[in-house]
């Protein structure tokens, strides 16, 4: 019966697509509630530990078969995990010190349009005058957000140092989607575990780093709950959600929902840790949905 139940649930993209969009935009509120709790990269190296892991021993089968054809990428694997999401990682968590969920979430909403511009520095991909301007648009709703509501702030250059790290951690992982550009030909589940372990190991020196400092805290109780959330929804569900709702109908329909999840995480910081939600918060998150809009939906035509 509950084989039948999973196989009912897993031809049902839109749920999966609900999944997927909660468990990812719940990091933005895990990254907040991890202050004092658990260091940034006692997180990150834990986190993909334990997702390591988990995927491995769950998957082993289909990944010991894939294994000859898996080996020879194990470098490029290994920088995708280290510069798209150890790097990134430990952008947002610092960034979750100094700035607040709602802030967070808008932010990390750029990372599409951020893509779109990376592949035309790095690929001269054309982008076209819509998409152009979805991308403007965008881009000052984030500046919105790092000025909070007072374009004036730009003079004096008076940014919360926690939106300029979530800027910076969204760029980051814009490498990771231009590095997949020219993946490895191995199954998604292989490509996953091979830059979940590279995350791993990559997050080792650092974490190394941060203890030499002083600056880890090893989770308590409240700190496990948090990490266990990020290591089972944000990493395990989201991602094979997300997978298995690509394989349904589509990446470019499952784009355009995930959309969603900086208005999802927006809501769960102001609900879940009593944020306030500003008429500038509103302003620019409304500036980030139009330019991906602008940019996706118009420019794709």
């Amino acid at each position: 019966m509950i084989r039948n139940l999973f196989a009912r649930l897993s031809q049902n993209a839109w749920l999966l697509l609900t999944l997927t969009t909660l468990s990812w935009a719940g990091n933005v509120v895990a990254a907040r509630l991890a202050v004092g709790e658990i260091s940034p990269m006692a997180m990150i190296c834990l986190r993909w530990a334990i997702v390591s892991a988990a995927f491995a021993i769950g998957s082993r089968r289909q990944l010991a078969a894939e294994l000859p054809t898996l080996w020879p990428y194990r470098w490029r694997l290994f920088w995708l995990g280290s510069l798209g999401i150890t790097i990134p990682n430990a952008f947002i968590y610092e960034a979750a010190r100094f700035t607040s969920g709602v802030n967070l979430a808008i932010i990390q909403g750029v990372q599409p349009v951020l893509t779109l511009i990376g592949a035309w520095l790095i690929f001269r991909t054309q982008i076209g005058l819509l998409r152009g301007a979805g991308a403007a648009i965008t881009i000052v709703g984030v500046v919105l957000i790092g000025t909070q509501g007072d374009l004036g702030n730009l003079a004096s250059l008076t940014f919360n140092s926690g939106d300029l790290l979530a800027f910076l951690g969204a760029i980051a992982a814009t490498g990771y989607a231009l590095g997949l550009r020219n993946r490895p030909p191995i199954s998604s589940l292989a490509l996953f575990v091979g830059v979940a372990i590279g995350a791993f190991l990559s997050s080792l020196p650092l974490l190394l780093i941060e203890t030499s400092v002083g600056q880890t805290i090893w989770p308590g109780a409240k700190g496990w709950l948090v990490l266990l959330y990020v290591a089972i929804f944000t990493s395990v569900v989201g991602h094979v959600t997300f997978m298995r709702a690509v394989v349904l109908i589509g990446a470019g329909r499952v784009s355009l929902i995930l959309n969603l999840i900086p208005v999802v995480g927006a809501f769960f910081s102001v609900i879940l840790l009593g944020e306030t939600f500003a008429l500038y918060h509103a302003t620019a998150l409304a500036l980030v949905l139009i330019g991906i809009w602008v940019s996706e939906r118009l420019g794709g035509r």
